[in-house]
């Protein structure tokens, strides 16, 4: 039989994974995988397990939220490229942007047929300063609003969670002046959002176009939002985003492989939807096909 390491946090989202896991383990074991359960009870575990035990698998099956897969993908990262195993995701999260980008279902049987049955494609993986991302890296507004909504809250009120944390905060919103280094320039200027990205989905909210988004080119997508003057231009930044359409004088949208980020003061940055910590100077470089990641046959 082939080995599968099945990493799980147990309280992810609604406690979803505990309530399917035997169907889950039952799925693999029908095609011919024996299972090796890893249960996660802190922050962290998730990226121990993965990185001393994922070179040992066959395949690494994650059951979590984008935080659990953020934590796999950051301990996978450091295993040798041609000893990691290929990511198989089952999402039991609350806004699951991972699953939502890659079109796996929100139904844990299905995505752990996928996870086992599917086709495994390349992605690219974001590289900072103090580790890396699997999707979003981001500063500014409303960013800290999903590790700082309390787990009880999600669980009970999902999305809209998110929604009344974020209108709780509007009043604080704080403009950076930031220097931007790119592959194509420099940008300065005031901003009160940022963002680093490799996806098709932001908070489950914001989606992107897949005819302009590369999850495996080599090139990260930049997302920048200036700072206000006036109603005007807070009612065109709040159009320009749900209708995805970013030609606008307010917001900077780009591509880069690397981008250098230096501000006046230290930054609060989110990581994959979890603290990252603050800085004033920070660089990331894109992981071209860093992992290989099992989707639905043809889904992407």
């Amino acid at each position: 039989m082939k080995k599968l390491m099945l990493i799980v946090n147990p309280a992810s989202g609604k406690g979803l994974a505990k309530k399917v896991l035997g169907n889950i383990v039952e799925v693999f074991r029908r095609k011919d995988y024996y299972s090796c359960v890893f249960l996660t009870s802190d922050r962290g575990q998730a990226y121990e397990f993965a990185h001393r035990y994922g070179a040992d698998y066959d395949l690494l099956v994650c059951v979590g939220g984008d935080g659990t897969f953020s934590d796999v993908i950051n301990g996978i990262i450091q295993v040798e490229k041609e000893r990691r195993p290929v990511i198989g995701y089952i999402p039991t999260g609350t806004a699951n942007d991972i699953a939502s980008t890659f079109k796996l279902s929100k139904t844990p049987e299905v995505a752990a047929e996928t996870a086992v049955s599917g086709e495994p494609i390349p992605m690219d993986i974001g590289k900072m300063d103090d580790g890396t991302f699997s999707y979003i890296a981001a500063f500014g507004a409303f960013t800290d609003v999903s590790y700082s909504t309390p787990q009880n809250t999600k669980n009970i009120l999902g999305h809209l969670a998110y929604i009344i944390e974020g209108i709780s905060r509007i009043s604080s919103i704080k403009a950076h002046h930031i220097v931007v280094e790119h592959d194509g320039g420099v940008i300065e200027d005031n901003f009160i959002f940022g963002c680093v990205m490799n996806t098709l989905s932001v908070g489950g909210l914001l989606k992107l176009d897949p005819d302009i988004v590369g999850l495996s080119d080599g090139y990260f997508e930049i997302l920048l939002i200036k700072e206000p003057k006036s109603v005007l231009d807070y009612k065109s930044i709040l159009a320009a985003m749900t209708s995805h359409n970013f030609d606008n004088k307010n917001i900077v949208f780009l591509h880069s492989k690397n981008v250098r980020f230096t501000f006046d003061e230290p930054v609060a940055w989110t990581r994959d939807g979890e603290n990252g910590g603050e800085h004033s100077d920070i660089s990331f470089e894109n992981l071209n096909c860093a992992i290989q990641i099992m989707v639905p046959n043809g889904g992407n």
